[in-house]
This record gives structure tokens, C-alpha cells and sequence, in this order.
């Protein structure tokens, strides 16, 4: 199989967006905590080139312009066992919601900790289209993200319920 990147704009700032045959393996952040080594990233194509890279493209903008509330991409996460059974459990977490790490270890009952879900979390290799985003401290407390702080915030106030957002306003 036949592995690529690409690079696009995105008002999150630049994101690369890696494949793997039919697959989206890879979205990261510029600065990402855990980036993808330059021999795994393949070839570089042009976005618009590749069917499966412009259609990620145009959902991500659609989703960051808030016209799209999920993705219908095919996606293969890599990674261990233990991390993969952590983000198997990420897309359960609907738009517009959240949870913490300690209420997705607790639904795993196998001694998984909150800081090992918080680990794999922050090493989920295809961010926003699988949406660690949603995943905060307890209590709701912000707490860290792969591609940053700041761009958690904007992820989350752009799910941010309508009638939520519009009560804080008063």
C-alpha cells in the first residue's frame, strides 16, 4: 500500500493529512506533540490530486465552518493494542459533547487510569476527524491537547451547543 501526505490551510492552521492506500492514517497540527517521523509520511501529492485528501479537505472545512457535524472518511488508527482500544471508544463521543478521562477508563473496567487514557489520547494520530478534542479533565477542566490549547477551545466552542452558547450571553 502506498503511503502520502499533503498539506492544507485550515483555520486551525496547517494540517497534514497522511494515507495509507484508501485510509486516512494522519491528521496533525503544525507542532503536533507527537508527529509523524519524516519516513512515514510517503510521498507529498497535491490535495486536490487525490481523491481521498480532497474529500478530507472538504469535510474538514465544512466542519470548521460548522455546516458538518461528522465525518464519513475511512480511517485505520495505528498504534498499540492498549491505544487503540482508547480510541475505539473516541467516535462513540458525540458532536457537541464531551467526557473525561476518568469516565472513558472507567468504561474500559480493566484498571486502565485516567493518565493512561490522557496518554493515548494525546497520541490519536488522526485528530479531529477522530475527536480527542471532546475528551477533557475532570470536571470539565481544559487540560492538554496534541495540537494545542488554543485549538481544543476553538474545537470545543465550535460543537458548543447553540442554546448553551446563546445563554451565556445574559
Amino acid at each position: 500500500m502506498t503511503t502520502r501526505h499533503t498539506v492544507i490551510d485550515s483555520p486551525l492552521g496547517e494540517l497534514t493529512l497522511v494515507a495509507t492506500g484508501d485510509a486516512l492514517t494522519g491528521v496533525y497540527f503544525r507542532h503536533h506533540w507527537h508527529p509523524p517521523t519524516a519516513d512515514t509520511l510517503g510521498s507529498y501529492v497535491e490535495a486536490t490530486a487525490d481523491e481521498l485528501f480532497d474529500r478530507t479537505q472538504k469535510q474538514l472545512d465544512e466542519y470548521l465552518a460548522g455546516k458538518r457535524t461528522e465525518f464519513d472518511l475511512p480511517v485505520v488508527l495505528t498504534g498499540d493494542p492498549s491505544d487503540r482500544r482508547i480510541w475505539d471508544l473516541l467516535p462513540d463521543i458525540a458532536y457537541g459533547h464531551t467526557t473525561t478521562y476518568g469516565e472513558l477508563a472507567a468504561k474500559l473496567a480493566d484498571g486502565t487510569t485516567a493518565y493512561d487514557v490522557g496518554q493515548a489520547v494525546g497520541r490519536n494520530p488522526v485528530s479531529i476527524v477522530v475527536p480527542c478534542h471532546r475528551v477533557v479533565g475532570k470536571n470539565g477542566a481544559l487540560t492538554g491537547y496534541a495540537g494545542g490549547l488554543k485549538r481544543k477551545r476553538f474545537l470545543l466552542d465550535l460543537e458548543e451547543p447553540v442554546p448553551a452558547a446563546a445563554g451565556r450571553l445574559f
